[in-house]
């Protein structure tokens, strides 16, 4: 399995090098343009398939790693609990306001997306304050302790 994931590293930087070869030896005027003529393709891809592969084995070692550690897999559980309560709160929290538009009538955002904006800025409230309080805590009782 090392061996091949050296392999396929090797490959997608072979790749990446190759790219950035060529979008360096076009020049300014070319990088100006965007690249019509597909010079960035080749290095989106790269990017494309090394973060696909990123997450397929962050996925694969976390949850072998749960259910190989049964007694992490209750913490990890409570904490996606409490963390599903938090989005809850922040949604049922959130009011529905009307629709966002530009003077001519564009629409800006619907009222839905406008709740889901607000609802996501009350759960980074929400999880600011957790964590502001929760070193708070910590440095105090590290005080207390010494």
């Amino acid at each position: 399995m090392h061996k091949i994931l050296k392999i396929v590293a090797a490959v997608l930087s072979l790749i990446g090098i190759v790219s950035l070869i060529r979008i360096i030896s076009a020049g300014d005027e070319a990088i100006k343009t965007g690249g019509e003529d597909g010079l960035f393709e080749p290095m989106a891809w790269v990017g494309y398939i090394i973060l696909g592969l990123t997450v397929l084995f962050v996925l694969v070692f976390v949850l072998k790693n749960l259910f190989t550690n049964t007694s992490d897999l209750k913490n990890t559980l409570i904490g996606v609990g409490a963390f599903v309560a938090v989005l809850v709160v922040s949604y049922a929290l959130s009011g529905s306001d009307l629709p966002l538009e530009y003077k001519n009538g564009d629409t800006v955002a619907t009222s839905g997306e406008s709740t889901m904006v607000g609802a996501g800025l009350i759960a980074f409230y929400i999880l600011l304050a957790v964590a502001a309080i929760t070193m708070i805590f910590s440095g105090v009782k590290k005080v207390i302790s010494k």
